[in-house]
Protein backbone atom coordinates (compact mmCIF):
# COMPACT_ATOMS: atom_id res chain seq x y z
CA UNK A 1 0.00 0.00 0.00
CA UNK A 2 1.71 3.18 -1.20
CA UNK A 3 0.09 6.62 -1.44
CA UNK A 4 1.46 9.94 -2.67
CA UNK A 5 0.70 12.71 -0.18
CA UNK A 6 1.24 16.31 -1.29
CA UNK A 7 2.26 18.39 1.72
CA UNK A 8 2.00 21.62 -0.29
CA UNK A 9 -1.58 21.00 -1.34
CA UNK A 10 -4.47 23.02 0.07
CA UNK A 11 -6.19 19.66 0.74
CA UNK A 12 -5.33 18.42 4.24
CA UNK A 13 -3.21 15.30 4.70
CA UNK A 14 -6.13 13.68 6.51
CA UNK A 15 -8.42 14.20 3.52
CA UNK A 16 -5.77 13.04 1.05
CA UNK A 17 -5.19 9.88 3.08
CA UNK A 18 -8.93 9.26 3.44
CA UNK A 19 -9.54 9.62 -0.29
CA UNK A 20 -6.63 7.40 -1.27
CA UNK A 21 -7.52 4.70 1.27
CA UNK A 22 -11.06 4.59 -0.10
CA UNK A 23 -9.75 4.36 -3.68
CA UNK A 24 -7.32 1.59 -2.66
CA UNK A 25 -10.12 -0.45 -1.06
CA UNK A 26 -12.12 -0.16 -4.30
CA UNK A 27 -9.19 -0.92 -6.60
CA UNK A 28 -8.11 -3.96 -4.60
CA UNK A 29 -11.73 -5.10 -4.38
CA UNK A 30 -11.19 -5.97 -0.75
CA UNK A 31 -13.86 -8.17 0.70
CA UNK A 32 -15.72 -7.28 3.91
CA UNK A 33 -13.64 -8.29 6.91
CA UNK A 34 -10.26 -7.60 5.29
CA UNK A 35 -7.96 -6.00 7.82
CA UNK A 36 -6.21 -2.70 7.13
CA UNK A 37 -2.66 -1.89 8.30
CA UNK A 38 -2.27 -0.83 11.91
CA UNK A 39 -2.30 2.87 12.76
CA UNK A 40 1.39 2.80 13.69
CA UNK A 41 2.44 0.94 10.53
CA UNK A 42 0.50 3.23 8.17
CA UNK A 43 1.79 6.35 9.92
CA UNK A 44 5.40 5.15 9.67
CA UNK A 45 5.10 4.10 6.02
CA UNK A 46 3.75 7.48 4.89
CA UNK A 47 5.55 9.76 7.30
CA UNK A 48 2.44 11.15 8.99
CA UNK A 49 1.30 11.31 12.59
CA UNK A 50 -0.75 8.59 14.23
CA UNK A 51 -3.46 11.21 14.80
CA UNK A 52 -3.66 11.79 11.03
CA UNK A 53 -4.21 8.07 10.39
CA UNK A 54 -6.74 7.79 13.22
CA UNK A 55 -8.83 10.64 11.81
CA UNK A 56 -8.67 9.18 8.28
CA UNK A 57 -9.79 5.78 9.58
CA UNK A 58 -12.54 7.44 11.65
CA UNK A 59 -13.85 9.27 8.57
CA UNK A 60 -14.01 5.99 6.66
CA UNK A 61 -15.84 4.38 9.57
CA UNK A 62 -18.33 7.26 9.65
CA UNK A 63 -18.96 6.93 5.89
CA UNK A 64 -19.44 3.17 6.09
CA UNK A 65 -16.22 2.00 4.40
CA UNK A 66 -14.60 0.58 7.53
CA UNK A 67 -15.60 -0.84 10.86
CA UNK A 68 -13.56 -0.53 14.03
CA UNK A 69 -13.15 -3.58 16.29
CA UNK A 70 -12.05 -2.73 19.79
CA UNK A 71 -8.52 -3.92 20.50
CA UNK A 72 -8.18 -5.52 17.07
CA UNK A 73 -8.02 -2.78 14.44
CA UNK A 74 -9.90 -1.53 11.39
CA UNK A 75 -11.59 -3.79 8.85
CA UNK A 76 -13.38 -3.34 5.54
CA UNK A 77 -17.09 -3.02 6.26
CA UNK A 78 -19.92 -4.68 4.40
CA UNK A 79 -21.33 -2.06 2.05
CA UNK A 80 -25.09 -1.88 2.33
CA UNK A 81 -27.21 -1.12 -0.70
CA UNK A 82 -28.03 2.56 -1.06
CA UNK A 83 -25.27 3.74 1.26
CA UNK A 84 -23.90 7.00 -0.17
CA UNK A 85 -20.27 7.13 -1.24
CA UNK A 86 -19.83 10.59 0.27
CA UNK A 87 -20.60 11.89 3.73
CA UNK A 88 -24.22 13.03 3.59
CA UNK A 89 -23.46 15.88 5.97
CA UNK A 90 -21.37 17.81 3.44
CA UNK A 91 -22.91 21.12 2.50
CA UNK A 92 -21.92 23.98 0.22
CA UNK A 93 -22.98 27.16 -1.56
CA UNK A 94 -24.98 27.15 -4.77
CA UNK A 95 -25.71 29.82 -7.35
CA UNK A 96 -28.62 31.30 -5.37
CA UNK A 97 -26.49 31.68 -2.25
CA UNK A 98 -28.52 29.20 -0.21
CA UNK A 99 -27.04 26.30 1.69
CA UNK A 100 -27.63 22.95 0.02
CA UNK A 101 -25.99 19.56 -0.02
CA UNK A 102 -23.22 19.11 -2.57
CA UNK A 103 -24.18 17.08 -5.59
CA UNK A 104 -22.53 13.68 -5.84
CA UNK A 105 -18.85 14.08 -6.67
CA UNK A 106 -18.65 17.81 -5.89
CA UNK A 107 -16.81 17.23 -2.63
CA UNK A 108 -13.81 16.12 -4.67
CA UNK A 109 -13.73 19.43 -6.54
CA UNK A 110 -11.50 22.34 -5.56
CA UNK A 111 -13.75 25.06 -4.09
CA UNK A 112 -11.88 28.05 -5.46
CA UNK A 113 -14.36 30.59 -4.14
CA UNK A 114 -15.00 29.16 -0.69
CA UNK A 115 -15.03 31.32 2.43
CA UNK A 116 -12.62 29.41 4.67
CA UNK A 117 -8.91 28.68 4.96
CA UNK A 118 -7.38 25.26 4.28
CA UNK A 119 -7.29 23.07 7.39
CA UNK A 120 -3.54 22.65 6.93
CA UNK A 121 -3.10 26.40 7.48
CA UNK A 122 -4.80 26.42 10.87
CA UNK A 123 -3.05 26.49 14.26
CA UNK A 124 -3.81 22.83 15.01
CA UNK A 125 -1.01 22.26 17.53
CA UNK A 126 -1.69 25.48 19.44
CA UNK A 127 -5.42 24.76 19.51
CA UNK A 128 -4.84 21.20 20.72
CA UNK A 129 -2.56 22.48 23.49
CA UNK A 130 -5.19 24.98 24.66
CA UNK A 131 -7.85 22.27 24.65
CA UNK A 132 -5.64 20.05 26.81
CA UNK A 133 -5.04 22.88 29.27
CA UNK A 134 -8.75 23.60 29.61
CA UNK A 135 -9.55 19.89 29.95
CA UNK A 136 -7.11 19.60 32.86
CA UNK A 137 -8.34 22.78 34.53
CA UNK A 138 -11.55 23.93 36.19
CA UNK A 139 -14.31 21.29 35.74
CA UNK A 140 -16.81 24.13 35.35
CA UNK A 141 -15.27 24.93 31.96
CA UNK A 142 -16.22 21.45 30.76
CA UNK A 143 -19.71 21.17 32.20
CA UNK A 144 -21.26 24.52 33.15
CA UNK A 145 -23.07 27.19 31.17
CA UNK A 146 -21.29 30.41 30.30
CA UNK A 147 -22.59 33.64 31.91
CA UNK A 148 -25.12 35.63 29.82
CA UNK A 149 -22.53 38.18 28.67
CA UNK A 150 -19.88 35.51 28.09
CA UNK A 151 -16.88 34.33 30.08
CA UNK A 152 -15.32 37.19 32.04
CA UNK A 153 -11.75 36.10 31.24
CA UNK A 154 -12.50 36.14 27.51
CA UNK A 155 -14.25 39.50 27.59
CA UNK A 156 -11.24 40.96 29.38
CA UNK A 157 -8.96 39.64 26.64
CA UNK A 158 -11.33 41.07 24.01
CA UNK A 159 -11.21 44.44 25.78
CA UNK A 160 -7.40 44.43 25.48
CA UNK A 161 -7.60 43.51 21.77
CA UNK A 162 -10.06 46.32 21.11
CA UNK A 163 -7.78 48.80 22.86
CA UNK A 164 -5.03 47.89 20.40
CA UNK A 165 -7.47 48.72 17.58
CA UNK A 166 -8.28 52.06 19.26
CA UNK A 167 -11.86 50.96 19.89
CA UNK A 168 -12.99 52.25 23.27
CA UNK A 169 -15.02 49.47 24.89
CA UNK A 170 -14.86 48.14 28.41
CA UNK A 171 -15.76 44.53 29.16
CA UNK A 172 -19.27 45.66 30.17
CA UNK A 173 -19.91 46.73 26.55
CA UNK A 174 -19.02 43.30 25.10
CA UNK A 175 -21.26 40.25 24.70
CA UNK A 176 -19.98 36.99 23.24
CA UNK A 177 -21.90 35.08 20.59
CA UNK A 178 -21.92 31.76 18.79
CA UNK A 179 -19.91 33.19 15.89
CA UNK A 180 -20.67 36.22 13.72
CA UNK A 181 -23.82 34.63 12.29
CA UNK A 182 -25.50 34.57 15.71
CA UNK A 183 -24.27 38.11 16.33
CA UNK A 184 -26.05 39.31 13.19
CA UNK A 185 -29.19 37.35 14.04
CA UNK A 186 -29.35 38.79 17.57
CA UNK A 187 -28.88 42.32 16.24
CA UNK A 188 -31.65 41.90 13.66
CA UNK A 189 -33.98 40.57 16.38
CA UNK A 190 -33.11 43.40 18.77
CA UNK A 191 -33.15 46.36 16.37
CA UNK A 192 -35.58 45.53 13.56
CA UNK A 193 -39.17 44.50 12.98
CA UNK A 194 -40.91 43.01 9.91
CA UNK A 195 -41.35 45.73 7.32
CA UNK A 196 -38.37 47.81 8.48
CA UNK A 197 -35.90 48.97 5.85
CA UNK A 198 -32.11 48.66 5.99
CA UNK A 199 -29.15 49.34 3.72
CA UNK A 200 -26.86 46.55 2.54
CA UNK A 201 -23.77 46.61 0.35
CA UNK A 202 -24.06 45.09 -3.10
CA UNK A 203 -22.31 42.80 -3.82
CA UNK A 204 -22.36 41.57 -0.25
CA UNK A 205 -22.72 38.68 2.16
CA UNK A 206 -25.46 36.32 0.95
CA UNK A 207 -26.14 34.87 4.41
CA UNK A 208 -26.97 38.36 5.68
CA UNK A 209 -29.40 38.77 2.78
CA UNK A 210 -31.06 35.45 3.65
CA UNK A 211 -31.23 36.39 7.34
CA UNK A 212 -32.94 39.71 6.60
CA UNK A 213 -35.44 38.01 4.30
CA UNK A 214 -36.21 35.47 7.02
CA UNK A 215 -37.09 38.34 9.38
CA UNK A 216 -39.09 40.09 6.61
CA UNK A 217 -36.82 43.13 6.61
CA UNK A 218 -36.67 45.18 3.39
CA UNK A 219 -33.25 45.72 1.82
CA UNK A 220 -31.96 48.67 -0.21
CA UNK A 221 -28.69 48.09 -2.05
CA UNK A 222 -25.73 50.47 -1.88
CA UNK A 223 -23.13 49.71 -4.58
CA UNK A 224 -19.70 48.82 -3.18
CA UNK A 225 -16.91 50.75 -4.86
CA UNK A 226 -13.14 50.40 -4.60
CA UNK A 227 -13.17 52.91 -1.71
CA UNK A 228 -16.27 51.69 0.14
CA UNK A 229 -20.02 52.29 -0.25
CA UNK A 230 -21.10 54.65 -3.05
CA UNK A 231 -21.76 57.80 -1.00
CA UNK A 232 -24.00 59.50 -3.59
CA UNK A 233 -26.26 56.45 -3.83
CA UNK A 234 -26.22 56.10 -0.04
CA UNK A 235 -27.28 59.72 0.52
CA UNK A 236 -30.17 59.42 -1.96
CA UNK A 237 -31.46 56.32 -0.21
CA UNK A 238 -31.20 57.97 3.20
CA UNK A 239 -33.24 60.96 2.05
CA UNK A 240 -35.89 58.94 0.21
CA UNK A 241 -36.39 55.95 2.53
CA UNK A 242 -35.02 56.78 6.02
CA UNK A 243 -33.64 53.25 6.64
CA UNK A 244 -32.95 52.05 10.18
CA UNK A 245 -29.47 50.54 9.75
CA UNK A 246 -26.52 50.08 7.41
CA UNK A 247 -24.66 46.75 7.36
CA UNK A 248 -21.04 47.11 6.22
CA UNK A 249 -17.67 45.33 5.92
CA UNK A 250 -15.05 48.04 6.47
CA UNK A 251 -12.00 45.81 5.99
CA UNK A 252 -11.45 43.17 3.29
CA UNK A 253 -15.05 43.32 2.14
CA UNK A 254 -16.72 40.06 1.21
CA UNK A 255 -16.57 39.43 -1.74
CA UNK A 256 -14.57 42.29 -3.32
CA UNK A 257 -11.65 42.38 -0.85
CA UNK A 258 -11.77 46.19 -0.76
CA UNK A 259 -11.31 48.32 2.37
CA UNK A 260 -12.84 51.58 3.54
CA UNK A 261 -10.82 54.76 2.93
CA UNK A 262 -10.64 57.46 5.66
CA UNK A 263 -12.49 60.01 3.50
CA UNK A 264 -15.43 57.68 2.93
CA UNK A 265 -15.45 56.60 6.58
CA UNK A 266 -15.72 60.16 7.93
CA UNK A 267 -18.50 61.02 5.48
CA UNK A 268 -20.38 57.84 6.44
CA UNK A 269 -20.36 58.90 10.09
CA UNK A 270 -21.54 62.39 9.14
CA UNK A 271 -24.46 60.94 7.18
CA UNK A 272 -25.29 58.58 10.04
CA UNK A 273 -25.54 61.54 12.42
CA UNK A 274 -27.60 63.66 9.98
CA UNK A 275 -30.10 60.86 9.25
CA UNK A 276 -30.15 59.08 12.64
CA UNK A 277 -28.71 55.90 11.13
CA UNK A 278 -27.15 53.04 13.07
CA UNK A 279 -24.20 51.27 11.44
CA UNK A 280 -23.45 47.59 11.99
CA UNK A 281 -19.78 47.07 11.21
CA UNK A 282 -18.93 43.42 10.52
CA UNK A 283 -15.18 43.10 11.06
CA UNK A 284 -14.98 39.33 10.73
CA UNK A 285 -11.65 39.58 8.86
CA UNK A 286 -10.06 41.89 11.46
CA UNK A 287 -7.15 39.58 12.23
CA UNK A 288 -6.04 39.52 8.60
CA UNK A 289 -5.10 43.19 8.88
CA UNK A 290 -1.79 44.23 7.36
CA UNK A 291 -0.65 47.81 8.00
CA UNK A 292 -2.89 50.83 8.72
CA UNK A 293 -6.66 50.36 8.51
CA UNK A 294 -9.79 52.48 8.83
CA UNK A 295 -12.61 51.23 11.05
CA UNK A 296 -15.81 53.09 11.75
CA UNK A 297 -15.84 51.91 15.37
CA UNK A 298 -12.46 53.57 15.88
CA UNK A 299 -13.74 56.93 14.63
CA UNK A 300 -17.20 56.77 16.24
CA UNK A 301 -17.67 59.19 19.14
CA UNK A 302 -21.47 58.91 19.38
CA UNK A 303 -21.83 55.12 19.69
CA UNK A 304 -23.77 54.91 16.43
CA UNK A 305 -21.54 52.05 15.30
CA UNK A 306 -22.22 48.53 16.50
CA UNK A 307 -19.09 46.46 16.04
CA UNK A 308 -18.91 42.69 15.66
CA UNK A 309 -16.13 40.21 14.92
CA UNK A 310 -15.39 36.50 15.10
CA UNK A 311 -12.58 33.95 15.36
CA UNK A 312 -14.13 31.40 12.99
CA UNK A 313 -12.16 32.48 9.92
CA UNK A 314 -8.75 32.55 11.59
CA UNK A 315 -8.86 29.87 14.27
CA UNK A 316 -11.63 27.32 13.79
CA UNK A 317 -15.00 27.18 12.07
CA UNK A 318 -16.02 24.59 14.66
CA UNK A 319 -15.08 26.66 17.71
CA UNK A 320 -17.71 29.33 16.86
CA UNK A 321 -16.82 32.28 19.06
CA UNK A 322 -17.77 35.82 18.11
CA UNK A 323 -18.68 39.02 19.93
CA UNK A 324 -20.56 42.31 19.70
CA UNK A 325 -19.51 45.74 21.00
CA UNK A 326 -22.32 48.25 21.59
CA UNK A 327 -23.84 50.60 24.15
CA UNK A 328 -24.67 49.07 27.53
CA UNK A 329 -28.44 49.04 27.02
CA UNK A 330 -28.20 47.15 23.73
CA UNK A 331 -25.65 44.71 25.18
CA UNK A 332 -28.11 43.87 27.97
CA UNK A 333 -30.85 43.25 25.40
CA UNK A 334 -28.59 41.07 23.27
CA UNK A 335 -27.60 38.99 26.30
CA UNK A 336 -31.28 38.44 27.11
CA UNK A 337 -32.03 37.34 23.54
CA UNK A 338 -28.98 35.07 23.56
CA UNK A 339 -30.22 33.29 26.67
CA UNK A 340 -33.78 32.96 25.35
CA UNK A 341 -32.76 31.63 21.94
CA UNK A 342 -29.77 29.44 22.85
CA UNK A 343 -29.22 29.38 26.65
CA UNK A 344 -25.85 31.04 26.26
CA UNK A 345 -22.65 30.20 24.44
CA UNK A 346 -20.07 27.44 24.87
CA UNK A 347 -18.08 28.01 28.06
CA UNK A 348 -15.55 25.43 26.87
CA UNK A 349 -14.95 27.14 23.51
CA UNK A 350 -14.66 30.55 25.16
CA UNK A 351 -12.14 29.25 27.71
CA UNK A 352 -10.03 27.66 24.95
CA UNK A 353 -9.95 30.96 23.06
CA UNK A 354 -9.20 32.94 26.23
CA UNK A 355 -6.20 30.65 26.85
CA UNK A 356 -4.84 31.23 23.35
CA UNK A 357 -5.31 34.99 23.57
CA UNK A 358 -3.64 35.14 26.97
CA UNK A 359 -0.59 33.00 26.13
CA UNK A 360 0.06 34.66 22.75
CA UNK A 361 -0.39 31.53 20.63
CA UNK A 362 -3.36 33.02 18.77
CA UNK A 363 -1.40 36.18 17.92
CA UNK A 364 1.50 34.13 16.56
CA UNK A 365 -0.79 31.95 14.47
CA UNK A 366 -2.49 34.95 12.85
CA UNK A 367 0.89 36.48 12.07
CA UNK A 368 1.77 33.32 10.15
CA UNK A 369 -1.58 33.41 8.35
CA UNK A 370 -1.11 37.01 7.25
CA UNK A 371 2.33 36.28 5.82
CA UNK A 372 1.11 33.21 3.98
CA UNK A 373 -1.98 34.94 2.62
CA UNK A 374 0.12 37.90 1.51
CA UNK A 375 2.47 35.66 -0.44
CA UNK A 376 -0.36 33.78 -2.12
CA UNK A 377 -2.27 36.99 -2.88
CA UNK A 378 0.74 38.67 -4.52
CA UNK A 379 1.44 35.59 -6.61
CA UNK A 380 -2.19 35.29 -7.70
CA UNK A 381 -2.52 38.96 -8.69
CA UNK A 382 0.56 38.68 -10.91
CA UNK A 383 -0.80 35.50 -12.47
CA UNK A 384 -4.23 37.00 -13.10
CA UNK A 385 -2.64 39.93 -14.91
CA UNK A 386 -0.57 37.55 -17.02
CA UNK A 387 -3.59 35.40 -17.85
CA UNK A 388 -5.70 38.41 -18.89
CA UNK A 389 -8.19 38.45 -16.03
CA UNK A 390 -9.68 41.72 -14.75
CA UNK A 391 -9.36 42.47 -11.01
CA UNK A 392 -11.96 44.74 -9.39
CA UNK A 393 -9.36 46.11 -6.94
CA UNK A 394 -6.07 44.86 -5.53
CA UNK A 395 -6.77 44.01 -1.87
CA UNK A 396 -4.19 44.93 0.76
CA UNK A 397 -5.17 42.03 3.00
CA UNK A 398 -7.76 39.34 3.60
CA UNK A 399 -8.68 36.22 1.64
CA UNK A 400 -10.63 37.37 -1.40
CA UNK A 401 -10.06 38.75 -4.88
CA UNK A 402 -13.05 39.80 -7.03
CA UNK A 403 -12.35 39.05 -10.69
CA UNK A 404 -13.81 38.41 -14.09
CA UNK A 405 -12.53 37.02 -17.38
CA UNK A 406 -13.51 39.39 -20.22
CA UNK A 407 -15.31 37.59 -23.00
CA UNK A 408 -16.77 34.96 -20.65
CA UNK A 409 -20.12 34.69 -18.94
CA UNK A 410 -20.54 32.56 -15.83
CA UNK A 411 -21.94 29.57 -17.70
CA UNK A 412 -18.87 29.27 -19.93
CA UNK A 413 -16.51 29.76 -16.98
CA UNK A 414 -18.35 27.14 -14.96
CA UNK A 415 -18.01 24.57 -17.75
CA UNK A 416 -14.31 25.34 -18.07
CA UNK A 417 -13.83 25.16 -14.30
CA UNK A 418 -15.56 21.79 -13.97
CA UNK A 419 -13.33 20.45 -16.74
CA UNK A 420 -10.40 21.28 -14.42
CA UNK A 421 -12.14 19.85 -11.30
CA UNK A 422 -12.83 23.33 -9.92
CA UNK A 423 -16.09 24.48 -8.33
CA UNK A 424 -16.79 28.22 -8.65
CA UNK A 425 -18.74 30.56 -6.39
CA UNK A 426 -20.62 32.82 -8.82
CA UNK A 427 -21.13 36.54 -8.54
CA UNK A 428 -24.91 36.02 -8.49
CA UNK A 429 -24.57 34.52 -5.00
CA UNK A 430 -23.41 37.92 -3.71
CA UNK A 431 -26.12 40.02 -5.36
CA UNK A 432 -28.93 40.84 -2.93
CA UNK A 433 -31.50 39.94 -5.60
CA UNK A 434 -29.52 37.08 -7.13
CA UNK A 435 -28.94 38.82 -10.46
CA UNK A 436 -26.44 37.17 -12.77
CA UNK A 437 -22.89 38.51 -12.82
CA UNK A 438 -19.65 37.80 -14.64
CA UNK A 439 -17.65 38.52 -11.46
CA UNK A 440 -16.28 35.71 -9.31
CA UNK A 441 -14.90 35.49 -5.79
CA UNK A 442 -11.53 33.74 -5.58
CA UNK A 443 -10.03 32.63 -2.28
CA UNK A 444 -6.31 33.30 -2.62
CA UNK A 445 -5.43 30.43 -0.28
CA UNK A 446 -6.54 27.88 -2.92
CA UNK A 447 -5.38 29.61 -6.10
CA UNK A 448 -1.96 27.91 -6.35
CA UNK A 449 -3.52 24.46 -6.53
CA UNK A 450 -2.69 22.87 -9.89
CA UNK A 451 -6.41 22.61 -10.70
CA UNK A 452 -6.96 26.33 -10.08
CA UNK A 453 -3.92 27.26 -12.13
CA UNK A 454 -5.11 25.11 -15.03
CA UNK A 455 -8.53 26.77 -14.97
CA UNK A 456 -7.25 30.35 -14.67
CA UNK A 457 -4.76 29.83 -17.48
CA UNK A 458 -7.31 28.12 -19.74
CA UNK A 459 -9.83 30.95 -19.28
CA UNK A 460 -7.18 33.47 -20.30
CA UNK A 461 -6.15 31.40 -23.29
CA UNK A 462 -9.77 31.06 -24.42
CA UNK A 463 -10.12 34.85 -24.32
CA UNK A 464 -6.90 35.20 -26.33
CA UNK A 465 -8.22 32.81 -28.97
CA UNK A 466 -11.44 34.84 -29.19
CA UNK A 467 -9.56 38.14 -29.52
CA UNK A 468 -7.41 36.63 -32.26
CA UNK A 469 -10.45 35.38 -34.16
CA UNK A 470 -12.17 38.76 -33.91
CA UNK A 471 -8.98 40.43 -35.14
CA UNK A 472 -8.95 38.19 -38.21
CA UNK A 473 -12.57 39.09 -38.97
CA UNK A 474 -11.96 42.83 -38.74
Amino acid sequence: MHFTLDRLSAVSLVQQLTTQLQAWIEQQRLRPGARLPSIRALAKTHGVSAACVIEAYDRLVASGWLEARHGTGFFVAERKAGLPEQDAALWGETVDGKWRQFDEGQEALLKLGCGWLPSAWRAADELAQAIRQVSRGNPADLFDYAPPLGLASLREQLHKRLERLDIAAGAERIVTTHGASQALDLLVRALLRPGDTVLVENPGYYNLFNLLRTHQVNMLAVPRTVHGPDLDALQRLLVEHRPRCLFINSLYHNPTGTSLTPKVAYRLLELAREHDLRIIEDDIYADFQEGPATRLATLDSEQRVIYLASFSKTLSSSLRVGYVVADAALITRLAELKMVSGIGTSRFAEQVLAQMLANGSYRKSTQRLRVRLGQHRARLLAQLEGYGWQVFAEPNGGMFVWVRAPGHDFASLERLALAHSVLLTPGAAFDYQGHSSAWLRINVAYAQDVRAQGFLRAAGEAKGDLDHALGDIT
